[in-house]
């Protein structure tokens, strides 16, 4: 970037229609952190409401080397919109418009800064259910979802993002525009090149707009949660729901940590020794669900559950689910700061990461609290420290070693959901091979030669 970047922005805003480019330090302040542990204030801010304003404002930045940090809602977990090299943060939070929803087609075109939640339920007042659901779905965008492949509970049945973006509006680093994919459900016209976008965290491209795919919505729903004295009845009772044939929507589980902070926060007298918990939702026609639940029933209670709790329906199951919803204020509650790490082992492991998670206990003088989305063998992995201790961060980071070094020997990964971005860029290197890391290497370089676009971060 030039020796004078306040001229360089002052030349930028002059080429922009008025308010995209934010300058003042007060309003600069809000963009330098998501919701991990790190901030940096950008130089400037652009705020575009068209594509053809981030394909200018692109072209202006790959001209004078000017770092570029895309930003969706600002809800991510590993500091992947935190601007460390200063710069441009190029926020999408004005590309706010739903542009359509064709019940014919079953596809939805929206522009990236929609909010998950908005969409889901402005397809539903149509029939047509648009199933990701990342945890944070009421303030986190479309944009950011597609940045990092998010998922949720309902990955096990209805899979993630990627699974559902049929077509791309994007923008190179030097500013082209460029219209990937379609919105025909099968398309294979060439490379899958719209995919390529999905999952790279803001280091190849600017998303604008989105083409997805949508579902008929669920007739119906019913969701059966359980308590445990044992996270092995837990476990086995979700092998067995499996084995049995059942897909579930959803199938979330939780240690006694996690719980015992919940019973603090709610009063849940439920929860009160409670050591494991787990939620499973079914969802599709009224007399197929009600079957489901029964069976359900049936299997769960094989393993003696400390309680049964079942709902039939929206209003019901969202009921039951208000006590998973609080598992992340909860752990919040303890004064303890949570390092929330999502990763993946193979689901025949389950059982061998609590086991290891109690190790990591003891083994470095740490809590650690676990939940998440059992079914797909994703699960939250929260090493709580106490940041006033002296040495609290070099033992978190030491947990962390011993946490990512075991999940890739069973074969697991290191982020599930979140991303690299910079809270795992450490772990880079251990979880993907050299000859994978330049292959990487080489994409971003034939996209963006100069490496303007969210410098810093895991490449």
């Amino acid at each position: 970037m030039s020796k004078n970047p306040d001229a360089l922005f002052q030349l930028l805003r002059r080429k922009l229609p008025p308010g995209e480019l934010l300058l003042d330090r007060a309003q600069l302040e809000p963009y330098a952190a998501d919701k991990w542990f790190a901030s940096h204030r950008p130089d400037a801010v652009a705020l575009p409401r068209s594509t053809a304003s981030v394909s200018k404002i692109l072209a202006f930045a790959h001209r004078h080397s000017i770092p570029v940090t895309p930003r969706g809602a600002g809800h991510g977990y590993v500091g992947g919109c935190v601007p460390v090299r200063g710069g441009l943060v190029l926020s999408l939070e004005r590309l706010n418009r739903i542009r359509e929803i064709n019940p014919r087609d079953f596809v939805a075109v929206v522009e990236a800064g929609v909010i998950t939640a908005t969409l889901q339920e402005r397809a539903e007042t149509q029939g047509l259910f648009y199933p990701p659901d990342p945890a944070s779905r009421a303030n986190n965008s479309i944009g950011g979802n597609i940045a990092t492949n998010a998922g949720g509970p309902r990955c096990l049945k209805y899979g993630v993002t990627r699974d559902y973006v049929l077509g791309l509006e994007v923008v190179l680093a030097d500013g082209t525009a460029l219209r990937l994919g379609g919105r025909t459900h099968k398309n294979k016209t060439g490379f899958d090149l719209h995919r390529l976008f999905v999952g790279s965290e803001g280091m190849l491209g600017v998303v604008t707009a989105a083409t997805l795919k949508l579902l008929p919505k669920p007739q119906t729903r019913a969701v059966l949660a359980a308590g445990f004295r044992s996270l092995r009845d837990a476990v086995q009772s979700l092998h067995d729901i499996l084995e049995a044939g059942f897909l579930p929507a959803a199938l979330e589980i939780a240690d006694a940590f996690t719980l015992a902070a919940a019973f603090k926060r709610t009063g849940s007298e439920r929860l009160r020794g409670c050591k494991a918990h787990l939620i499973v939702e079914v969802d599709g026609r009224q007399r197929s669900v009600q079957s489901e639940l029964q069976e359900l029933g049936r299997l769960v209670r094989r393993h003696r559950p400390l309680f049964l709790e079942q709902g039939l329906g929206d209003r019901q199951c969202e009921a039951v689910w208000q006590i998973r919803r609080e598992f992340s204020y909860s752990l919040r509650d303890t004064g303890l700061t949570k390092l929330n790490e999502d990763v993946v082992v193979p689901r025949g492991r389950l059982q061998d990461l609590f086991a290891f998670a109690s190790t990591l206990q003891k083994r470095h003088g740490l809590a650690v609290a676990c939940f998440g989305h059992a079914g797909d063998g994703n699960i939250h992995v929260n090493v709580m420290v106490d940041v006033k201790q002296p040495g609290s961060r070099k033992r978190a980071n030491a947990a962390l070693d011993d946490l990512f070094t075991q999940v890739l020997k069973w074969g697991g990964a290191i982020t599930g959901e979140h991303g690299v971005g910079l809270a795992k860029k450490r772990w880079w290197p251990l979880a993907v091979s050299p000859a994978t890391r330049k292959l990487h290497r080489t994409i971003k370089n034939a996209l963006d030669p100069k490496g303007i676009l969210n410098p810093g971060k895991f490449l």
